[in-house]
């Protein structure tokens, strides 16, 4: 079904064309390959949109098509809390990007915690990743005690046994004698955590390294940085369809969502 042009707004190939989707040209053959949507309903050429309130999609993904949309990457140093504000007067992750416009964190890591976290007043696109019926992948680097042997790590891959239910199978490598990189999609409170201490390796560092497609080895503890265009894209393709892990580590044209995570 095709959607009738609205008589005010801005035509949507334009408002394509400033989220970062391609040339005004290339977003108009899209709209007339029929792979862009608006509030459901497949667009046509001549279209216009309301960026503020329409939502607007590409082959099933959210387009961040707001005026003053930002989409911040943070390297968040331990110590810093998840949260707008703390009454512990504890230092906040929005403490350390631009104070305007206010941005709220995409789900949560302890203080104890480093590593990747995306802030921004996105909502659309903050819901989609924060819905508890989908998982994006996360990828978390652990320092832990001891030396796991081939059947701990078994364990960690196959699932292990929590209080609140055993684990869904994680993605789990030997980087070095003393840390893992472990992959989960599921969005349990301090699940890394809690899934090495039960296979007798209680972590001693953990830092968060990928969510979906975004990862950034440079980024140094404590700084920010605006999330490029292809990145917001990728992330919302991701959080655009059900399955858990289907939100890998590179982009879909279906994905899936980042549920709410404490690690």
């Amino acid at each position: 079904m095709s959607a009738e042009p609205e008589p005010g707004g801005e035509r949507l190939q334009k408002v394509l064309a400033r989220a970062g989707v391609g040339s005004r040209r290339a977003c108009e053959e899209l709209i007339e390959e029929g792979r862009v949507q608006v509030n459901g309903a497949v667009a046509v050429l001549g279209r216009r949109v309301d960026p503020e309130r329409d939502e607007i999609e590409l082959d099933g993904a959210l387009v961040a098509a707001g005026a003053g949309l930002v989409h911040y990457l943070l390297n968040k140093p331990a110590g810093v809390v998840t949260t707008a504000a703390d009454p512990q007067g504890r230092p906040t992750v929005v403490d350390l990007v631009p104070a305007d416009p206010r941005v709220f964190p995409v789900g949560r890591l302890d203080a104890d915690t480093e590593g990747l976290l995306i802030l921004t007043n996105d909502g659309p696109l903050t819901h989609r990743l924060t819905h508890p019926r989908f998982g994006v992948e996360k990828e978390y680097v652990a320092s832990v005690a001891g030396r796991p042997a081939p059947g701990a790590l078994r364990d960690l891959r196959r699932g292990v046994e929590l209080e609140d239910g055993v684990t869904a199978p994680a993605r789990v490598a030997l980087m070095s004698p003393s840390v893992v990189r472990i992959t989960i999609h599921e969005g349990r409170n301090r699940q890394v955590r809690r899934m090495c201490e039960a296979v007798g390796h209680p972590v001693l560092r953990l830092v968060r390294t990928r969510i979906g497609p975004v990862s950034d080895h440079r980024l140094a503890p404590g700084r920010w940085r605006p999330l490029t265009p292809p990145e917001v894209r990728g992330l919302a393709e991701v959080a655009g369809s059900t399955g858990p892990g289907a939100g890998g580590g590179g982009p879909r044209r279906r994905g899936s969502i980042l549920p709410r995570e404490r690690s």
